[in-house]
């Protein structure tokens, strides 16, 4: 599985959310108390969410499902099932 938009932990994903986000609304929010040097915080926000919101919260997704789902495909016909090992931690 390929963790391009995935963090090492929710946490550490939620914490890039929040700077993310409150960049981005904070340098449109801020213009009219500081003018347009709050429009630097533009690229602080768009490296936090490494370049785009939607991937973020494809990366929370994938960051909360990491390890419980697993994709198998044969045949040309793929499914997505819960990991064996999963079901085990749960079953415990």
């Amino acid at each position: 599985m390929s963790d391009d938009f995935a963090s090492k932990s929710v946490f550490e994903h939620s914490v890039r959310g929040v700077v993310g986000f409150g960049a981005l609304i904070g340098s449109i929010a801020l213009i009219p108390i500081v003018g347009p040097i709050s429009l630097l915080l533009l690229p602080v926000g768009l490296v936090a969410l490494r370049g785009c919101p939607t991937c973020w919260a494809i990366g929370l997704i994938k960051t909360i499902s990491r390890g419980r789902l697993q994709r198998s495909c044969d045949s040309g016909r793929c499914t997505l099932a819960v990991s064996d090992h999963d079901t085990h931690r749960v079953a415990s």
